[in-house]
């Protein structure tokens, strides 16, 4: 006679916890959203979209998303080089770069807004130096790259970083044993277990991105047509008392992101599922 004994839980039942679970997110995100497409309803569906494909708008839309886009893939890349680095070598200062990875979490977006146009500009430490090579960072689109690389990096490392530690490097040795090369190993072997991390924290760099404000207007310049972007956009209208204009925009890029990152997580999933990752 088997005596089964049930699993007791040091939180409340499921019923409870999901009934918290979804007053808080109605409170916090549910709401608040939902507020934003009822005052955009207050236009006709003539002023929505004169105002969501006005050329100004547009403009800005394409820097935000592209700019979001770029700075997330360069992240991808190069988050996933850092995680390498911190989690496979030992070497002098490793906690002090390591330290460092979080500091654009820690640092207020303005202060690294003036830090990188110090940097960039034309007399800066480094904008100096490119200036002469035709490379203009401050005050342009490839400033607001800039911004959004700084503020991304630390999503990408910090979710690759701990995927790394967990890897068997007896995985790796078995296959660099039967005939395969770093390249290949790292290829076939490495690359599919830390692809759903590494699709994780390009989402979530990505996101963070879109709604980036303080790190960008200093940078930028927020010339229109040019370096202006939707965010910086948003605040304008709202200055303006165009509640109704800016929550119209809001509601674009709010029904975009949330696509793009729907197709990110299914990219995701499909990729766990590829791989037999659970």
């Amino acid at each position: 006679m088997s005596i089964v004994l049930k699993q007791r839980s040091a939180l409340p039942g499921f019923g409870l916890t999901m009934g918290f679970t979804l007053l808080y997110l109605s409170l916090v995100v549910l709401i608040p959203l939902s507020t934003i497409f009822l005052k955009a309803t207050s236009l006709s569906w003539g002023q929505f979209w004169a105002t969501v494909t006005a050329p100004r708008v547009i403009a800005s839309y394409q820097l935000s998303f592209g700019a979001a886009l770029v700075g997330a893939i360069v992240n991808a890349v190069f988050g996933l080089v850092v995680a390498w680095a911190l989690v496979r070598y030992d070497f002098p200062g490793k906690r002090i770069v390591d330290g460092l990875v979080d500091l654009p979490f820690a640092l207020p977006t303005a202060v690294a807004g003036i830090a990188l146009t110090a940097a960039f500009a034309q007399t800066g430490w480094i904008g100096q130096y490119l200036e002469p090579l035709g490379i203009k960072v401050a005050f342009s689109p490839l400033g607001v790259i800039v911004a959004l690389t700084f503020i991304g990096l630390p999503f990408v490392v910090r979710t690759v970083q701990p995927v790394l530690q967990d890897l068997d490097p007896e995985t790796e040795e078995a296959a660099m044993t039967l005939g395969a090369g770093h390249w290949q190993t790292f290829v076939r072997v490495i690359l599919p277990t830390i692809m759903p991390s590494v699709l994780t924290g390009f989402a979530l760099a990505f996101a963070r991105a879109l709604g980036e404000y303080g790190s960008v207007v200093f940078i930028s310049g927020n010339m229109p047509m040019r370096t202006e972007i939707t965010p910086l956009l948003i605040m304008t209208k709202l200055e303006q008392f165009d509640y109704a204009g800016a929550t119209a925009i809001a509601v674009v890029m709010l029904v975009t992101s949330f696509a793009l990152l729907l197709i990110i997580n299914v990219l995701q999933w499909w990729s766990n599922k590829r791989y037999g990752i659970t």
